[in-house]
């Protein structure tokens, strides 16, 4: 028997196979979890379906997280299909391209706007649907980088909206604590995804990170998902407001040093 056993968890963000959205979802359903998925467009429903019929989940809901009211109309068609939950997955982030080359400085309002709405507002929007939903004891997880708190090549307006969402993981973790819900956060290592490929410059940063991380090799959505069970989990019972590193060490490398061996 799982430890999620009996849980129900609403995952938000699976594109394809390579998803983090997808790795967690796999590890959550190991462990027993009944799965419901969103996904954001028609065109993905096709890459979605197959991979939710594999784990069994029959609801699967398109929602468009920049809309208030495809949010409501989403959450009550999970009350009304699932009831109540235990775990809420936000795996979602969105920049335009043009905003993730040349400086940040030359970010467009319109692209800032964007940016924040989809990778950082919509968690709080997301929560504050889902709050009537939850059992006691639920548990709510974003995924952000290691770009909210240091600067990265080419990560630009996504930094500022993972920083965002950060603060919102402590903000809505003092709200929801009270309350017996928990609210954290997992900062990944790079990982080859859909959303990673408009990240100019990624596929040499994804090279180089095995000789930069101290486990020296690269992080998986295995990885991601394990952490997750984790942190959805009784085991984390008395984990709230927290950022939780999956990234072979790196953050914890003050001077990069390829040559160490």
């Amino acid at each position: 028997m799982g430890i999620l056993e009996g849980k129900k968890a609403l995952v938000f963000g699976v594109a394809n196979n390579r998803s983090i959205a997808w790795g967690i979802a796999q590890a959550l359903h190991r462990e027993g979890a009944q799965l419901a998925f969103s996904y954001a467009s028609a065109a993905l429903l096709r890459r979605v379906a197959p991979l939710a019929e594999q784990v069994g989940a029959d609801f699967i809901e398109q929602c468009d997280l920049s809309r208030d009211d495809d949010l409501e109309s989403l959450f009550a068609k999970a009350s009304a299909q699932l009831g109540n939950i235990d775990i809420l997955i936000h795996s979602v982030a969105f920049a335009n391209r043009d905003e993730l080359n040349g400086p940040y400085y030359a970010t467009s309002r319109e692209g800032f706007r964007g940016a924040l709405d989809i990778s950082c507002y919509s968690f709080t929007a997301m929560v504050r649907h889902a709050l009537p939903l939850f059992n006691p004891g639920s548990s709510c997880l974003a995924m952000t980088y290691y770009g909210a708190e240091k600067a990265v090549p080419h990560y630009n307006v996504m930094g500022v909206a993972k920083a965002a969402l950060e603060a919102s993981v402590r903000y809505l973790a003092a709200d929801l604590g009270p309350l017996s819900h928990r609210v954290n956060a997992i900062s990944a290592g790079p990982i080859r995804t859909l959303a990673a490929a408009g990240v100019s410059g990624f596929k040499a940063m994804h090279r180089e990170f095995t000789e930069l991380a101290p486990l020296q090799r690269n992080v998986t959505i295995e990885d991601v998902g394990n952490a997750a069970v984790y942190l959805c989990s009784d085991l984390a019972a008395g984990v709230t407001g927290e950022v939780h590193y999956v990234d072979s060490g790196f953050n914890v490398i003050g001077v990069a040093a390829p040559s160490r061996g």
